[in-house]
């Protein structure tokens, strides 16, 4: 049952991911998450490290989609500066913003990954469309209602995931 959540992935945070291996495996594009994955859930800009990231991995060719579950508002304030693609109420992990987000990239699942900070969100979306799936520690602790109680059941599967041997950090498929 929990092995649908199972990230191929795991690392501290977007700085962590060897887009260098990622490319060699055919990867093309990533499909991120916004909230406390590229930047805390209350900050409505990029950091500097952030737009130096986005530039190194665009610069490479890959090419880069927000894809989250917060409103247009909050999505396109942020993306639209740094001229990031982006869907927005995606109901992750609902496939629908997924499959429509291979298409706007022109990849296929093969080609793409999944970058996100939930099990229950991003990794569940990510397994049920086939994507290879990243995930990354929370940058802040500061959450909404709805995601509070998403890491409460997280806690638990990582707990199994421990137990089990299938999650470590930094692992590589």
């Amino acid at each position: 049952m929990f092995k649908a959540i199972v990230p191929d992935l795991y690392v501290q945070s977007i700085y962590d991911i060897d887009f260098h291996q990622l490319q060699r495996r055919g990867v093309k594009a990533a499909i991120v998450d916004l909230d406390n994955t590229l930047v805390e859930a209350d900050r409505p800009d990029a950091t500097p490290k952030l737009v130096s990231w986005l530039d190194q991995v665009r610069g490479m060719g890959f090419r880069v989609m927000i894809v989250s579950n917060n409103t247009r508002t909050r999505v396109s304030r942020f993306a639209t500066p740094l001229q990031i693609p982006f869907i927005h109420r995606a109901k992750k992990p609902l496939t629908r913003a997924f499959k429509k987000a291979l298409r706007r990239l022109e990849t296929k699942p093969e080609e793409t990954v999944v970058i996100g900070d939930q099990l229950f969100t991003d990794v569940l979306g990510a397994k049920r469309m086939g994507l290879f799936a990243i995930l990354v520690v929370p940058i802040s602790e500061s959450e909404g209602f709805f995601t509070k109680i998403n890491r409460m059941m997280e806690r638990i599967v990582f707990r199994w995931m421990k137990e089990k041997g299938m999650l470590r950090w930094g692992d590589r498929p």
